[in-house]
C-alpha cells in the first residue's frame, strides 16, 4: 500500500492506526519489564523515570491510533456519502440517456417511414400524370385514388416525424439539463473531495506532529532525571549502605605449637613446615658401618646406597 493510499483512504488510515496500537502495545509491554533493579540512589530515580515516561510515550500512541480510527471513520463517512450522491446523479442521468437513445431510434424509424410514404406518393402522382390523357376511366381512378391514399400516408407519417422530433429536442433539451447539473454536481463533490482531503491529511500530519512534540516532551523529563544523577552521590550512597568496617581484618598469625608464641611476621607465600613429631632424625654424616640406613654421597657424580 503506498503512502498516497494510507492518507486518502480509510483502509489506509485504519491500517496506520493498527501500525500505532502495536507500537504502543509494545512500548507498555517494555515498560512493564524490570529495569536496572540493581541500581540505587540517583541512577535508580532517573531509572524508574525513564520506565515512567515510556509508559506515558506508550499511552500517548495508544491515545493517537483512537485518533486516527477516529478520522477513518469520518473519511469514510464522507466517501459513503459522496458516493451515495454520485449514485443517485448517475442513475437519473442514465435513465435520461435510455429515454433519449429511445426517442432517437423512434425519431430515425419515423423518418425513415415518413421518406418511404413521400416515395411512394411521388411515384403514385407520377402514375396519375402519365395516365392523364388515358380513355380508361376506371384505371384512372384506380390511380387517382391511389394517390390519394399515397398522400394521407404521406401526410401521416410527416406528423408522426414532426412529432417525434418535436419529443426528442424535448428530451434531449431535459437530458442537457440534468447533464449541467450532474457535471456541476460532480465539480462540487471534486471540489469537496479534495478540501476535506486536504484538511484530513493537514489534521494527520498534526496529529504525527503533536505525538513528536509530546515524545520529546516527555523524554526532556527523563533528561532533566539524568542531569541530577550524580555518579559520586551513588558511589558513597553504595558504601554507606553496604559498608561492613572501618578497617580491613587481621592477618592470621603464625601459631608455633611448642612454643606458643605467635609470629608477628605477615603471610608468607610459601607454607610454613611444621614441626615433626618424632624427634630429632640422625646425622647422615656420622653413620658407622653398623647403621646402613642413611648414606651420604660426597661426589657430585657418584652415588652409593649401603645396605
Amino acid at each position: 500500500m503506498s503512502l498516497f493510499c494510507i492518507l486518502t483512504t480509510a483502509r489506509g488510515r485504519a491500517k496506520r492506526a493498527s501500525i500505532e496500537e502495536k507500537y504502543a502495545k509494545d512500548l507498555l509491554g517494555l515498560s512493564k519489564k524490570v529495569c536496572g533493579h540493581n541500581e540505587m540512589n540517583t541512577l535508580k530515580r532517573s531509572l524508574d523515570v525513564f520506565k515512567l515516561h515510556t509508559e506515558r510515550v506508550g499511552l500517548s500512541h495508544l491515545q493517537l491510533a483512537q485518533s486516527m480510527r477516529e478520522e477513518a471513520k469520518k473519511l469514510e463517512e464522507f466517501r459513503e456519502k459522496q458516493r451515495e450522491v454520485r449514485k443517485r446523479i448517475e442513475q437519473q442521468m442514465d435513465a435520461l440517456h435510455k429515454q433519449k437513445a429511445s426517442q432517437f431510434k423512434k425519431t430515425m424509424d419515423s423518418k425513415k417511414t415518413y421518406e418511404q410514404r413521400c416515395r411512394d406518393k411521388e411515384e403514385a402522382d407520377q402514375n396519375v400524370n402519365r395516365n392523364t390523357n388515358t380513355n380508361n376511366t376506371r384505371h384512372t381512378d384506380k390511380l387517382n385514388a391511389k394517390a390519394q391514399q399515397a398522400k394521407l400516408h404521406a401526410d401521416e407519417a410527416d406528423r408522426l416525424y414532426q412529432h417525434t422530433v418535436t419529443t426528442l429536442g424535448r428530451v434531449r433539451d431535459d437530458w442537457l439539463k440534468e447533464h449541467i447539473k450532474a457535471c456541476e454536481a460532480f465539480e462540487s463533490q471534486s471540489i469537496e473531495r479534495i478540501n476535506f482531503l486536504r484538511n484530513s491529511i493537514w489534521t494527520h500530519l498534526n496529529q504525527l506532529s503533536q505525538q513528536c512534540v509530546t515524545s520529546d516532551e516527555l523524554y526532556e523529563e527523563v533528561r532533566k532525571s539524568l542531569e541530577q544523577c550524580d555518579v559520586q552521590q551513588d558511589i558513597v550512597h553504595f558504601i554507606n549502605l553496604r559498608w561492613t568496617a572501618e578497617k580491613p581484618p587481621a592477618p592470621v598469625l603464625y601459631e608455633n605449637f611448642y612454643s606458643g608464641q605467635s609470629s608477628s611476621a605477615g603471610p608468607s607465600h610459601y607454607p610454613v613446615p611444621l614441626p615433626s613429631r618424632r624427634g630429632q632424625l640422625p646425622d647422615p654424616l656420622q653413620n658407622t658401618e653398623d647403621d646402613t640406613i642413611y648414606s651420604v654421597v660426597k661426589d657430585d657424580c657418584y652415588s652409593v646406597i649401603h645396605y
